[in-house]
Protein backbone atom coordinates (compact mmCIF):
# COMPACT_ATOMS: atom_id res chain seq x y z
CA UNK A 1 0.00 0.00 0.00
CA UNK A 2 1.23 3.83 -0.95
CA UNK A 3 1.14 5.86 1.36
CA UNK A 4 -1.36 9.02 0.46
CA UNK A 5 -2.74 12.19 1.55
CA UNK A 6 -4.67 11.99 4.71
CA UNK A 7 -2.65 8.95 6.44
CA UNK A 8 -2.21 9.65 10.36
CA UNK A 9 -0.59 8.30 12.72
CA UNK A 10 0.22 9.00 16.79
CA UNK A 11 2.83 8.49 19.61
CA UNK A 12 2.84 8.80 23.30
CA UNK A 13 5.89 9.87 25.40
CA UNK A 14 6.08 9.62 28.84
CA UNK A 15 8.67 12.15 29.82
CA UNK A 16 11.36 12.02 32.29
CA UNK A 17 14.80 13.43 33.57
CA UNK A 18 16.34 11.85 30.18
CA UNK A 19 14.07 14.60 28.33
CA UNK A 20 15.17 17.31 30.21
CA UNK A 21 16.11 20.54 27.96
CA UNK A 22 19.41 20.57 30.88
CA UNK A 23 20.52 17.85 28.65
CA UNK A 24 21.49 20.23 26.02
CA UNK A 25 22.13 23.61 28.45
CA UNK A 26 22.27 23.79 31.70
CA UNK A 27 21.09 26.62 32.71
CA UNK A 28 17.73 26.43 31.05
CA UNK A 29 14.43 25.22 32.53
CA UNK A 30 14.32 21.71 33.43
CA UNK A 31 11.34 20.81 31.48
CA UNK A 32 10.83 18.33 28.47
CA UNK A 33 13.35 19.83 25.68
CA UNK A 34 12.62 20.99 22.49
CA UNK A 35 15.15 18.36 20.63
CA UNK A 36 13.14 15.84 22.22
CA UNK A 37 10.19 17.32 20.83
CA UNK A 38 11.49 17.10 17.36
CA UNK A 39 12.76 13.47 17.81
CA UNK A 40 8.95 12.33 18.53
CA UNK A 41 8.00 14.19 15.44
CA UNK A 42 10.40 12.20 13.53
CA UNK A 43 9.88 8.94 15.07
CA UNK A 44 5.71 9.11 14.64
CA UNK A 45 6.32 10.15 11.15
CA UNK A 46 8.95 7.45 10.08
CA UNK A 47 6.87 4.94 11.87
CA UNK A 48 3.99 6.00 9.65
CA UNK A 49 5.98 5.43 6.33
CA UNK A 50 7.90 2.31 8.12
CA UNK A 51 5.41 -0.60 6.75
CA UNK A 52 4.82 1.32 3.28
CA UNK A 53 8.19 0.81 2.33
CA UNK A 54 9.64 -1.68 0.01
CA UNK A 55 12.70 -4.18 0.73
CA UNK A 56 16.00 -1.90 1.22
CA UNK A 57 14.47 1.27 1.49
CA UNK A 58 13.94 3.63 4.89
CA UNK A 59 13.68 7.18 5.10
CA UNK A 60 15.60 10.27 6.61
CA UNK A 61 14.28 13.57 8.18
CA UNK A 62 15.53 16.58 5.62
CA UNK A 63 13.95 19.36 7.12
CA UNK A 64 11.61 20.46 9.82
CA UNK A 65 9.94 23.82 10.74
CA UNK A 66 8.75 23.42 14.33
CA UNK A 67 7.50 25.65 17.38
CA UNK A 68 7.63 24.72 21.01
CA UNK A 69 4.74 26.33 22.01
CA UNK A 70 4.36 25.25 25.90
CA UNK A 71 6.22 23.83 28.94
CA UNK A 72 5.80 20.76 30.18
CA UNK A 73 6.85 19.27 33.24
CA UNK A 74 9.02 16.21 33.30
CA UNK A 75 6.64 13.15 34.37
CA UNK A 76 4.00 14.09 31.76
CA UNK A 77 2.91 11.97 28.90
CA UNK A 78 3.22 13.76 25.03
CA UNK A 79 1.09 12.45 22.33
CA UNK A 80 2.64 13.26 18.87
CA UNK A 81 0.31 12.83 16.03
CA UNK A 82 1.31 13.24 12.49
CA UNK A 83 -0.45 13.43 8.96
CA UNK A 84 0.67 13.22 5.47
CA UNK A 85 0.03 16.34 3.85
CA UNK A 86 1.83 15.79 0.48
CA UNK A 87 3.65 12.68 -1.58
CA UNK A 88 6.49 13.84 -4.28
CA UNK A 89 8.29 11.26 -5.05
CA UNK A 90 10.08 9.73 -2.73
CA UNK A 91 9.69 12.94 -0.48
CA UNK A 92 7.10 12.88 1.74
CA UNK A 93 5.94 16.32 3.82
CA UNK A 94 3.67 15.78 7.35
CA UNK A 95 1.96 18.33 9.28
CA UNK A 96 2.41 17.40 13.25
CA UNK A 97 1.10 18.77 16.49
CA UNK A 98 2.06 17.53 19.75
CA UNK A 99 0.08 17.90 23.38
CA UNK A 100 0.78 17.28 26.88
CA UNK A 101 -1.83 16.10 29.20
CA UNK A 102 -3.30 19.99 29.57
CA UNK A 103 -2.60 21.23 26.42
CA UNK A 104 -1.21 21.83 22.81
CA UNK A 105 2.44 22.42 22.92
CA UNK A 106 3.79 22.25 19.83
CA UNK A 107 3.50 21.59 16.08
CA UNK A 108 5.90 21.29 12.63
CA UNK A 109 5.83 20.44 9.35
CA UNK A 110 7.92 17.77 8.92
CA UNK A 111 9.70 16.48 4.82
CA UNK A 112 11.14 12.43 5.18
CA UNK A 113 12.72 11.10 2.17
CA UNK A 114 12.44 7.60 0.60
CA UNK A 115 16.20 6.37 0.73
CA UNK A 116 18.01 2.71 -0.42
CA UNK A 117 19.31 2.13 2.66
CA UNK A 118 22.74 0.08 1.06
CA UNK A 119 23.60 3.26 -1.34
CA UNK A 120 23.04 5.73 2.14
CA UNK A 121 25.66 3.08 3.74
CA UNK A 122 27.98 3.01 0.64
CA UNK A 123 27.57 7.24 0.85
CA UNK A 124 28.54 7.45 4.51
CA UNK A 125 31.35 4.73 4.69
CA UNK A 126 32.91 6.50 1.58
CA UNK A 127 32.72 9.64 3.40
CA UNK A 128 35.11 8.04 6.39
CA UNK A 129 38.34 7.68 3.95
Amino acid sequence: MAITVGMTNEMKLKTGPAHSAQKFYPKVPDVFGTPFLSGLFEGVSADLMAPHLGPGETSVGISMNLKHTAPTPLGMEVRAVTEVTGVEGRKITFKLEAFDEKEKIGEAVHERFIINLEKFLQRLEAKKS
